[in-house]
C-alpha cells in the first residue's frame, strides 16, 4: 500500500515539474540546494561541537529545549539558561546558516566582499561582517613553537584607515604615498617568522622600523631555545639574539649575499611576496583588520585549509580537520 502511494506521489511530482517554467525550475533547484547546504552545515556543527555541558555554569544536567534555525537548543537545570552548540563562539547569532558553507568557499577562493555577497545571495554588509566573524578564531590557528631553523623578516604596508568615517589624518587619494621616503611611523610593520619546512607565525608589530623591543614582545615567546634564527643584517635581530641568547645567523642581503650555506631568508621573503600579491585583490586593507587578513592568508598558504568544513572548524577554534558530512 505504501509503495503504491509513493509511486502515485512521484507521478504527481513529475507532472508538476513538467508544467514548470525554466525560471521556476531554477528557483526550485536553488531551494533544494539551500536545503541541502543547511542540513550539511547543521550536521557539521553538531559534529564539531557536541554539547555535553552548560557553557555558562559547566553543569552537565541538560534537557532539550526546542529547535531554532534548525539547531537544537538546550536548557541547563542548574542555571536555567538556554544555549546551543554555537553559544559563546564568534559565530553566535549569525543567521542564514544555509549560506555559511558557500560563503566559506568564497573565502577560500579569495573573493572580495561584494563578489562573495553576490555569489551567496547575501547583502554586502553581511558579507563584510561574516568575513571578520569567521576569521576571529581562525586567525589564531598558529604553531605554538618554532623550532630548528627559523627564518624571520619584516615587511611594511602603508597605514590605512579604509572605511573609517573619522580619519585621524588628511585623506589620501587611492591609498596615496607616505610624506617622506623610507620606513616611517606611517607604515605598519608585519613581522613574519617561518620554521624551515614547518609552520608560520606573523604579527602586526606596530608602526615604523623593527626594534629589539618589538622582537622580544612578539618573536621571543614562540621561539624554541634551541632554534637557529636566520635573518638579514638588520641590527635589531643581532641585538635581540644577544639579549635572549638565541643562536643567530645573519645573511647580508644588501651586499647581494642571499645564501650562506644552509642559511637564507628566501622562504620568508617568498611568503612576503605571496602576501603582497594576494592583498592587491582587495584594493587596500584597513590597518585595524590586518591581523584577520594575516590569519586568512596563512590558512590559504599551501592549501593548508582547503575545504569549507575545515575553515568552519578553524572559525570555531578547532584545529582538527573534520570529515565532510555526506
Amino acid at each position: 500500500m505504501e509503495t503504491k502511494r509513493y509511486a502515485k506521489a512521484c507521478a504527481q511530482v513529475r507532472g508538476w515539474l513538467a508544467e514548470l517554467t525554466n525560471a521556476q525550475r531554477a528557483g526550485l533547484r536553488a531551494l533544494l540546494d539551500n536545503s541541502a547546504a543547511l542540513a550539511q552545515c547543521l550536521q557539521l556543527i553538531a559534529q564539531l561541537r557536541p554539547v555535553t555541558c552548560c557553557p555558562h555554569c559547566g553543569d552537565a544536567r541538560l534537557y532539550r529545549h526546542g529547535i531554532v534555525g534548525g539547531l537544537q537548543r538546550y536548557r541547563c537545570r542548574e542555571c536555567q539558561r538556554s544555549f546551543n552548540a554555537l553559544t559563546n563562539t564568534s559565530l553566535t547569532y549569525l543567521r542564514r546558516r544555509d549560506a555559511w558553507l558557500p560563503y566559506l568557499q568564497s573565502m577560500l577562493d579569495s573573493r572580495t566582499v561584494r563578489a562573495a555577497a553576490t555569489g551567496t545571495g547575501i547583502h554586502r554588509n553581511t558579507s563584510f561582517r561574516w568575513r571578520h566573524r569567521f576569521l576571529t578564531e581562525a586567525r589564531n590557528d598558529r604553531p605554538e613553537e618554532l623550532k630548528h631553523i627559523v627564518e624571520a623578516d619584516e615587511t611594511y604596508l602603508l597605514e590605512s584607515q579604509k572605511g573609517s568615517r573619522h580619519l585621524t589624518r588628511p585623506a589620501r587619494r587611492r591609498g596615496g604615498v607616505a610624506h617622506s621616503r623610507g620606513i616611517t611611523n606611517e607604515h605598519d610593520c608585519l613581522l613574519v617568522a617561518r620554521q624551515r619546512g614547518g609552520g608560520t607565525c606573523d604579527w602586526v608589530a606596530g608602526r615604523g622600523q623593527i626594534t629589539t623591543t618589538t622582537l622580544r614582545r612578539w618573536l621571543w615567546p614562540v621561539l624554541a631555545s634551541s632554534a637557529v634564527l636566520v635573518s638579514d643584517g638588520a641590527a635589531a635581530y643581532h641585538s635581540f639574539a644577544t639579549v635572549t641568547g638565541i643562536r643567530h645567523e645573519a645573511v647580508n642581503v644588501r651586499a647581494g649575499i642571499r645564501v650562506r650555506g644552509i642559511y637564507h631568508v628566501q622562504g620568508v621573503n617568498a611568503y612576503h611576496s605571496r602576501l603582497h600579491q594576494w592583498l592587491r585583490t582587495f584594493r587596500g586593507v584597513a590597518s585595524r583588520y590586518l591581523v584577520n587578513y594575516l590569519g586568512w592568508r596563512y590558512a590559504l598558504d599551501g592549501g593548508r585549509i582547503a575545504t569549507p568544513a575545515a575553515l568552519l572548524a578553524a572559525a570555531l577554534g578547532i584545529r582538527t580537520v573534520p570529515a565532510v558530512p555526506p
